[in-house]
């Protein structure tokens, strides 16, 4: 299962070291896939988005992978892909880019030649292969249409895929220099929020996340002293104040770091997928680790 990471201390920078992929060499141990990419998001202090990312597999150099990523920002957007639609080509890795956003999808679309025909010009958008990359792109439509309100762009791209296209999941992770945008729907992966105190629960240290299998680990000092509000695919550590989102909860976190949550769509996907709907690939690739 892709896994989705996203952090925001903004207005305050983080500097952060990132471990993107550090799970066991052995591939024959067959509890262990190899991920299909790597990714990492972020900002420069200027507010240029910046992507670093490779799309490792199993026969290829694990070193872009297993180098610690030094960089500094209000918001990061990580993300370790296995691959559902697309080859395994940068063009095909999370996060992807548009209008100075950055985006990372953990889920499956179907119904992609009705999604290109619905974005219309806007498919010159999309550079890679994914149903990911569409259905940010139809996100930054919408946006666009909606005078530049990313909240609203979302509600809207996830509205229409729902009710129009095959949904397995809409998991993602979007980033602005100094905002962040995080949605869980339907109920199909879970994702959590962690709004950290500066130094964690215990009030006097660094932030050190692992998730459970260690493909995604973050390390900041700058957290011992500041506060954050952290997004995962899994619990990182052991602070009782993480919560999974609810199936439908689009969760805001402004440029003062102020966290708004609402419910944007209860009901179910028009056309929910299940495992036994999907392709052996996409179905191998949304199991639970």
């Amino acid at each position: 299962m892709c896994r989705l990471f996203g952090l925001s201390s903004a207005p305050q920078p983080t500097q952060a070291t990132f471990w993107l992929l550090d799970a066991p060499d052995s591939l024959s141990a067959q509890s262990h896939r190899d991920p299909d990419g790597t990714g990492l998001g972020f900002f420069t202090a200027d507010g240029t988005p910046q992507v670093h990312k490779a799309p490792i597999a199993a026969y290829e150099d694990r070193c872009f992978a297993a180098e610690a990523t030094h960089v500094e920002s209000t918001t990061f957007v990580a993300h370790v892909r296995y691959a559902s639609t697309g080859g395994l080509q940068a063009r095909n890795t999370h996060p992807f880019q548009q209008n100075d956003r950055l985006f990372a999808h953990n889920g499956v679309i179907e119904g992609l030649d009705l999604l290109d025909r619905h974005l219309g010009s806007d498919r010159s958008l999309v550079q890679g292969d994914t149903d990911s990359e569409r259905f940010f792109a139809l996100i930054t439509r919408e946006a666009r249409a909606h005078g530049g309100d990313v909240g609203a762009g979302i509600e809207r791209a996830v509205r229409w895929i729902a009710e129009s296209l095959p949904v397995f999941a809409l998991n993602l992770v979007l980033t602005t220099r100094d905002e962040l945008w995080a949605l869980r729907y339907p109920d199909t992966h879970r994702l959590y929020v962690l709004e950290r105190e500066a130094g964690g629960h215990h009030g006097d240290r660094r932030l050190d996340h692992s998730g459970t299998d260690g493909h995604i680990r973050v390390h900041s000092q700058t957290l011992t002293d500041a506060p954050a509000v952290v997004i995962a695919s899994e619990r990182m550590d052991d602070d009782t104040r993480w919560r999974p989102l609810d199936p439908g909860e689009l969760l805001h976190v402004d440029s003062a770091r102020q966290v708004h949550s609402k419910i944007i769509l209860a009901r179910p996907p028009t056309h929910r997928l299940t495992l036994k709907d999907l392709r052996p690939d996409a179905a191998a690739s949304q199991q639970a680790a």
